[in-house]
Order: C-alpha cells, then structure tokens, then sequence
C-alpha cells in the first residue's frame, strides 16, 4: 500500500520528469494518479515552475475534480483527468503535454501511422486523432475517452493542442508520453524524406503480442 506522502512525492517527481524528458515547456503539462480509495486523484497545482514544484503541493481531487485538499489551484487541465477516470475505470494514470512533435501531427490533423516496430511494440498501431476541443469543462475528456475507448493505443492527439495518454498507474502514462513524442519525432523526420511505409496489420499484432507480453522483466514497466 502507497502512503499519501509517497504518493505525493511520487507525482511531484514524475510531473518533473515531463521537464527533464522534453515534453514540457514552462508550467505545461501535468501528471495525475488515481488513488487507491479509487474515487479521487492527486494533480499537479496550476502554473507553478517545475523548478519550484514541491510534494506537499500536489493537490488531491474527487472524481468530479472538486478539491480535496491542497491550498494551491490545481491544474487547469483537472476536469479532463477527472472525466477520464469517471469513464475509464481500468485508468489510474493520465498524463497531458504539448510536446513539439506530437503537437505539430495534432496541428495538421493527423494521427500518426504505425511505420515503426517501436509503435506497434507500444501502441498497437497508429497514435489516433481526437476532436477538437476547448479546455475548461468536459469536452476535451470526453473527446479522448470517446477516441480511446475499443483502441489499443494509450496515447491520442487531440487536435490542435497536444497529447493525452493513459495507463495502469502514473508511471506508465508517463512512458507512454515520452514514446509517444519519440515515435511522433522519427515519422516527422521521416515523411520529409519520402512517403511513410506503414507496417502491415498482422505484423502490426505480432510485434504488439510480443512486446506486451514477452519482453522485459515480470511484473516491470515494459
């Protein structure tokens, strides 16, 4: 069982790590964790450097992203977290960033095709593409839910803004952030020098079964 303190020390670190893997730029970006009571999360609070973000900062909400404790506003992107749990109930981590090249495939409304095994092995196939959205209400969670709901990616983009992921806890959402960006990269760079060959779907499956249940260690962070 995870205490409150090291939870909060938890989110307070991989929300920095945002920083640390590129996929953030000034107080952007956010990390959340479903709790174990199951009916709250923890979040970061809104517009505070990453220089200056501290455990005892990071803000507790209910479902309905109402605070439960914290004396800080927490992230402006709080009601989607909060929708995404309320629908998603095998998701108890989500992560939201505007990273340079995921962004730049969102703003051309495009998903990113599966040209890469590194894809396949993560995500199953193509990164898809959301709606657009205005922040501040539901609509952007229930945009990704809506898009990610029966998909085997854990990442979407959401158009004209950034990127949305998800997982089993906040480090996996996390991980799912960085390859997401790193995958966006290479097909980026890749379409300027010629069309993308995009995999086939059977070896689309066989590289997704593999890696999802073969690779790395038992019971790691694959």
């Amino acid at each position: 069982m995870t205490s409150q303190s090291q939870l909060r020390e938890k989110i307070c670190k991989l929300n920095i790590d945002l920083q640390r893997y590129g996929l953030v730029a000034w107080t952007s970006g956010n990390v959340s964790e479903r709790m174990e009571d199951g009916k709250s999360f923890m979040i970061k609070p809104s517009g505070v450097m990453y220089e200056e973000l501290k455990a005892s900062q990071m803000i507790i909400c209910d479902l309905d992203g109402k605070v439960l404790e914290g004396d800080l506003a927490p992230s402006s992107d709080t009601q989607t977290h909060a929708y995404i749990y309320r629908n998603m109930s095998h998701v108890n981590g989500v992560v939201h960033t505007h990273s340079n090249y995921a962004a730049a495939w969102a703003a051309i409304h495009s998903a990113i095709p599966c040209a890469l095994t590194a894809m396949a092995d993560e995500f199953g196939g193509e990164i898809p593409l959301g709606p657009f959205a205005l922040i501040g209400d539901d609509a952007i969670g229930k945009g990704v839910v809506e898009t990610l709901t029966g998909h085997r990616s854990t990442a979407v983009l959401m158009k004209n803004h950034g990127v949305f992921t998800i997982g089993k806890n906040a480090t996996a959402a996390v991980k799912s952030a960085v390859m997401c960006e790193d995958v966006a990269k290479t097909t980026w760079i890749a379409k300027t020098m010629g069309a993308l060959q995009i995999i086939s779907p059977a070896d689309i499956d066989k590289l997704f079964d593999r890696y999802q249940n073969v690779y790395g260690q038992p019971g790691s962070t694959r």
